[in-house]
């Protein structure tokens, strides 16, 4: 497969990724939009799930 990607974008992200290749900054780049797409789904959760009634969150965060 071949993609067709801004040059000045591509050596840009490679500077700021410090990575060495083209090819790994791409796939980095890839890795982390996923990442981030899939904490958004997670986020979106929030405040949706029910809690068992003998769920005790306070005892779960004691520090013995």
């Amino acid at each position: 497969m071949h993609v067709v990607l801004d040059p000045d974008s591509v050596d840009r992200a490679v500077v700021v990724s410090g990575k060495i290749t083209k090819k790994a900054t791409v796939t980095l780049a890839l890795k982390e939009f996923i990442a981030r797409r899939e904490q958004g789904r997670v986020t979106e959760r929030f405040g949706q799930l029910a809690w068992g009634a003998r769920y005790d969150g306070k005892a779960k965060r004691s520090r013995r």
